[in-house]
Parts: structure tokens; C-alpha cells; sequence
């Protein structure tokens, strides 16, 4: 999209607010808001920012960083206002000397993508994106309430989250997404919305701007929406599972000409199985995530593959005419910009070293590649350790990423919870 393009929409849908948006390193969508006559200020990249809030203002960087923003993901918000329209464009960061700021999330998925396509290869993403509807209390805030019994796949009036679905998927066409699908998940008030696959760098603007759309209008229904992973003891928890197709020279790689997974299919499921641990700090990158992950409750811990079947850890999917690769235990905490740099990377390093998945998942459910972190402290330990996930993210990342979240783990670990109180206090 051209300057002159931005502007004439501006100008004829009539908006009064352009908001310039970036991802910090925790997937939390940031922003500055403009007015129409700043645009000139705006393509000229004068817009700046201390560079703490890329660190969700939990480390010190008094740097300012500036806003670059990529024309092509200008958007109008159609659940805005109709007078008065509000519209977005994904910035990319830079520091003063107009170098790419490393640190950035989206710049080291593109890093990532562009060092891929040397090799040739190219990375095709179709997510699975769920998340809860909650009530919110007198004072708008979130609860983890909800009234409804609904299941998988019920519809209304059980369902009571279906109106605001079907807003939220009309709302996301009238902005370009092509929604496949959606449903009521397994969980009371739980909800899963499909949208078309695409290249990677697409895929992870495209889910930043899906969970704004969806907060957005669940808000507009008094609801909130959010993607914890695990908000309820007992039901199960939301993951957002990644479908992959690995593209080379126009043609999925991943399949044979007799329509079987090829040897690239298994390598690449056998390295995302062997820095499974390693990535579960991307993947899985809150305490909460670990709640899920050890419930039980559809959601996978053994580091396994199956042709069938939705309890592995990765599925190798042969459809008409395709073969995707399907990771299962990522979750909607994710950020996914450094979640989809990382996956590729460790797919494309069992491709190089040609890494064997092992044996199809048995009924023990048990492989030759353990289990996942029991909790977010043994994942970090695990990322540091791990070449190939750490290479991809950069050691400075890496480094402060690891101090911030072990920082989260001791606030966790300090805290005194009704669980203690609950089984100590009468006790001991």
C-alpha cells in the first residue's frame, strides 16, 4: 500500500485516529495514537518511545526507539465508531541510527523468515486460536465467571457466547480475515475462531490483530475475553495449536508425490520434538501455562508424534492432497512472532540433521524425547540451554527474557496462595 493510499482512505472513511502499534517481547500489543494531520510525521518515522515498554517496563532501557511503520497493514477498525473511525498499522522498531532495534519481536521473526528463504524454504501457518468469555464485575473488570453449561460444538441458547462470536467473525471479514470456521470449545464459555492460513510474518499480525478484535468486542457485550491458558480448575484450557506446511520452490515439502509425509515432514517434527523443552518458554511462557499442560484435560506432556488421533504432542496430518505438521502444546499466552521464529528454527534444524521423530506415539503415550517442563522456572533452564532456540531468539534476548521470567517465577513462588492456607493452616 502507497502513502497517497493511506491518506485517501483516511481522508474518505472519514478517521480521526490512526493507532501506531508494536508487540512488546510478551506478545502485549502497544500503541501510539495520532490524529490525520501527524501523517507526514508518521511516514517520516519521527515518532519515538522509551525503549522500556518493549520489555513490558520490567527492564531498563532509557534508549528511544522508533516507530517504522509497514504501510501494507494499514487497517480500518470497523468495530470503532462509525464517526470518527479509528484505524492501526503494525510499526517495526528501530533505534536512532535507523538500524532495526534486534530485540523486537517482529523483527526477529523476520530475521528468521528471511535467513529461511536463502535455503528456499517458507513457512505456511494455520492456527487454532481459543479463548474464554467471561462476565465482568460492576466495575468492568474480568472475573472468571460464567453461567453458561454450554460443550464442544453446542449452539444457542446454551451457547451464550454466540452472539458475540458471530460479531467478532463478521467484524474480522469486514477487515480481510477469511474466518473458516467457528465454535463453542469443550469448556464452558470457551470458544475457538479459524482463520485462513498464510506465510508466517502474515500469520503472527494477522493473530495480534485477531485478539484485539476479539477483546475489543466481547467488551461491547460486557464480556471479556481472554487467552489465558488455563482460567478454571477442572475444565480444560486454551491452546492455540499451529498447523504447518514447510513450502520449498512453490511446492509443499512436506509431501511426496504418492500424497505419504516425506522424510522432511518426519525431520522436521523429530527437531520440533528434540527442543520441544527448550521451546516451551516461547510456547508456554507463564506460570499459568503449566496448569494446562500437566492437567490432563487435552492438553499434551509427553514429547510424542501420531499420524492420528489429537493426544500428541505433534501430529503428522495427511489430508487430500496436503500434509501439515501440527504442534499441540503452544497456548494463546504465546507471543507469536517469537513462537512461530522458533518453531521454524527448530523444524528446519531437524531438516539439516536429519532427526528421526522416533516411534509413532503407543498407548503408554511415552517417547524417546521425554516430557515437557513441569513448570515455567525448569522451561527457562531448559531455553538457556538450547542452541538452536537461543540463536534464533539472540543471546541479549535470550538473556533478558530468561531475567524477566525467572523474576515472574519468584514473585510466584513467594507468594503466599488459599492452597497453603487451605491445607497448612489447620495442620501444622
Amino acid at each position: 500500500m502507497k502513502k497517497e493510499d493511506i491518506l485517501s482512505m483516511i481522508d474518505e472513511e472519514g478517521v480521526e485516529f490512526i493507532r501506531l502499534q508494536f508487540t512488546d517481547i510478551f506478545g502485549k500489543l502497544k500503541n501510539i495514537a495520532v490524529t490525520p494531520g501527524q501523517m507526514s510525521k508518521v511516514f517520516a518515522n519521527k515518532y519515538s518511545f522509551y525503549g522500556a515498554a518493549v520489555y513490558g517496563n520490567r527492564y531498563d532501557l532509557d534508549d528511544k526507539l522508533y516507530l517504522y511503520p509497514d504501510l501494507d497493514t494499514f487497517r480500518i477498525l470497523p468495530w470503532r465508531p462509525q464517526q470518527g473511525k479509528v484505524a492501526k498499522i503494525y510499526c517495526d522498531i528501530h533505534l536512532a541510527d535507523g538500524t532495526p532495534f534486534e530485540n523486537a519481536p517482529r523483527y526477529i521473526l523476520k530475521k528468521t523468515v528471511e535467513k529461511a528463504k536463502e535455503d528456499g524454504y517458507s513457512l505456511i501457518v494455520d492456527p487454532e486460536c481459543e479463548f474464554f468469555l467471561f462476565h465482568t464485575d460492576e466495575n468492568g473488570l474480568p472475573t472468571t465467571t460464567s453461567h453458561e453449561l454450554a460443550e464442544y460444538m453446542d449452539v444457542g441458547p446454551v451457547d451464550f457466547g454466540e452472539n458475540a462470536r458471530r460479531d467478532i467473525v463478521l467484524m474480522l471479514e469486514e477487515m480481510g480475515f477469511e474466518i473458516e470456521s467457528s465454535h463453542h470449545e469443550h469448556a464452558p464459555a470457551q470458544h475457538e475462531i479459524d482463520f485462513k492460513e498464510d506465510d508466517a510474518f502474515a500469520m503472527a499480525d494477522s493473530i495480534q490483530t485477531f485478539k484485539f478484535a476479539v477483546r475489543s468486542i466481547a467488551k461491547r457485550f460486557g464480556l471479556y475475553a481472554t487467552f489465558m491458558p488455563m482460567p478454571r480448575q477442572g475444565v480444560a484450557g486454551s491452546g492455540m495449536h499451529i498447523r504447518l506446511r514447510l513450502m520449498k520452490d512453490g511446492k509443499n515439502a512436506f509431501m511426496n508425490p504418492d500424497g505419504e509425509p516425506s522424510d522432511e515432514a518426519m525431520w522436521f517434527a523429530g527437531g520440533i520434538m528434540e527442543h520441544a523443552r527448550g521451546l516451551a518458554a516461547i510456547a508456554n511462557p507463564t506460570v499459568n501455562s503449566y496448569k494446562r499442560l500437566l492437567s490432563g484435560l487435552d492438553a499434551p506432556y509427553m514429547i510424542n508424534w501420531a499420524s492420528k488421533g489429537e493426544k500428541a504432542l505433534v501430529n503428522i496430518e495427511t489430508e487430500t492432497d496436503d500434509v501439515k505438521v501440527e504442534i499441540r502444546f503452544p497456548d494463546g499466552a504465546a507471543n507469536p512472532y517469537l513462537l512461530f521464529a522458533t518453531c521454524f528454527a527448530a523444524g528446519l534444524d531437524g531438516i539439516n540433521r536429519k532427526i528421526s521423530p522416533g516411534e509413532e506415539m503407543t498407548a503408554a503415550g511415552a517417547g524417546s524425547f521425554g516430557h515437557l517442563p513441569d513448570d515455567l522456572k525448569e522451561a527457562l533452564d531448559e531455553l538457556q540451554k538450547d542452541d538452536v532456540v537461543k540463536k534464533a531468539l539472540g543471546s541479549e534476548f535470550t538473556d533478558i527474557y530468561t531475567k524477566i521470567k525467572g523474576d515472574e517465577w519468584h514473585d510466584f513462588i513467594s507468594e503466599v496462595t488459599e492452597w497453603e492456607i487451605r491445607n497448612y493452616l489447620a495442620k501444622l
